[in-house]
């Protein structure tokens, strides 16, 4: 059977979000470097088997787009899905990260909510538990 490896997302600051991601999730970084000859920094960070791999370009004005319009784009990534044991441990840890919680939903067969990062990068946390 098939498994997703990684996603690749484009974010301002990847070292910051690699370390926001293994705070809340527990994850470690598996590598980070200079990619395209040198027109980008990423860094992987995740478990053993996934991971996300954070991107920056050298850019410093790349255009972040509005959080409610990834779902009206073709193409868009609408948001990330990641499975917790502790949806109250994780949730206290993102507020106390600054970010605000939404879309609360109890629903067979698991509990969520949702947030955006610093990035406009919205994440969907859920436990089946």
């Amino acid at each position: 059977m098939a498994h997703l490896e990684h996603v690749n997302i484009t974010v301002a600051d990847p070292k910051k979000t690699a370390a926001m991601l293994s705070d809340l999730f527990g994850w470690h970084t598996r590598w980070e470097g200079s990619v395209l000859d040198g027109l980008g920094y990423t860094v992987h960070v995740g478990s053993d088997d996934s991971y996300i791999a954070v991107y920056s370009g050298m850019d410093p004005e790349q255009t972040v787009p509005k959080a409610d319009e990834s779902y009206q784009t073709r193409g868009g990534l609408n948001h990330l899905g990641v499975v917790v044991d502790d949806l109250d441990v994780v949730e206290a840890k993102v507020k106390a990260m600054g970010f605000a919680t939404h879309s609360h939903a109890n629903y067979e067969p698991g509990q969520r909510f949702y947030f955006h990062d610093a990035d406009g990068i919205e994440f969907e946390v859920v436990s089946y538990a």
